[in-house]
């Protein structure tokens, strides 16, 4: 009865994305048909990028790092929201709690670093392609994504530790699918207001920060472009860019609205929309739009299907 006692007061409960809607049972399915989706897409992207000698290059060794950590991140919040929805049981412990926002912050700080990293490639490689070989050296490429995993894991250290420490009282629902920073601090008996501001802030510098950097890579790109003589040069110029600017307005749109407005402004409906969008139907076009707007990597596709398809011919 005493451990029955200690689980009810320690562990928290996700109302989770279904707990207002009409269809859930639609709901879900579609959740977990993104789930499929964003799994499969992005290790397969991964994949391809480790597996072929052709996608070898700081760009590709970069975008593989990226799939990654979305398949990192959607498996951090879907496969429990999931659970929760089949067994009925909305139950999330203390340490399952605190492992989700460190996992999801270190991941979103990681990637939001990544892609910043990612427009500066793209800015080399294209405005200065002399240099390109000299700077992006696989050592540089290997420090760039270590730096990106080690700063996601310091900052998220620090937020979650600074963020569980908090006491908190009466009613454990958290109005949300997974354990978010700022959900969780509307349950604490203690005044946050001080590192509600604190995180605001942060969130403020990590998201405008990376934003501008890439914002002027992109500029600097396209006027670049436009001073190229050769039709061809500006296409691929192009085709090279357009990707990941694509992924950077699907990751930094929703990412702004929600972390640069006050949560009392939003209503609580939005902001979980906002969410599922971000961590989750985002990441399932990551993959999409890296693979069917880029030869080399469908070239790649090709290749392992056509080896597929020969080897069963053959037996």
């Amino acid at each position: 009865m005493e451990q029955g006692n200690e689980s009810f007061t320690t562990d928290f409960i996700l109302l989770g994305f279904f707990s207002d809607s009409q269809h859930p049972r639609l709901l879900i399915s579609i959740v977990l048909l993104i789930l499929g989706v964003a799994i499969q897409g992005n290790s397969i992207l991964a994949l391809l990028i480790w597996g072929h000698a052709c996608l070898h290059t700081p760009m590709y060794s970069l975008l593989s790092q990226v799939s990654l950590m979305d398949l990192m991140l959607i498996s951090t919040t879907v496969p429990k929201m999931t659970t929760n929805f089949f067994s009925g049981h909305k139950f999330i412990s203390h340490i399952g709690c605190g492992v989700q926002i460190f996992l999801y912050l270190m991941l979103g700080v990681a990637e939001c670093v990544l892609l910043t990293l990612m427009a500066f490639d793209c800015y080399l490689a294209i405005c200065s392609p002399l240099r390109y070989p000299v700077i992006m050296t696989p050592r540089a490429c290997m420090q760039m994504v270590t730096g990106s995993w080690a700063g996601g894991v310091r900052i998220s250290l620090m937020h979650t530790i600074y963020t569980m420490h908090f006491s908190t009282y009466g009613s454990r629902k958290i109005h949300h699918f997974f354990c978010e920073v700022m959900a969780l601090l509307k349950l604490s008996c203690e005044d946050t207001s001080t590192y509600e501001k604190v995180v605001l802030l942060s969130n403020i510098s990590f998201l405008l920060i990376p934003f501008g950097l890439i914002v002027t890579s992109y500029i600097l790109i396209y006027f670049n472009v436009l001073h190229m003589n050769s039709p061809k040069g500006k296409n691929k110029a192009l085709a090279t860019c357009s990707s990941p600017l694509g992924v950077v307005s699907l990751y930094f749109g929703p990412a702004m609205i929600i972390y640069m407005t006050p949560r009392s402004s939003l209503p609580s409906e939005v902001d979980q929309h906002l969410f599922v969008f971000d961590v989750i139907i985002t990441l399932m076009f990551n993959p999409l739009i890296y693979s069917l707007r880029n030869k080399e990597v469908l070239g790649a596709l090709r290749k392992v299907l056509w080896r597929k398809l020969m080897f069963k011919q053959k037996r």
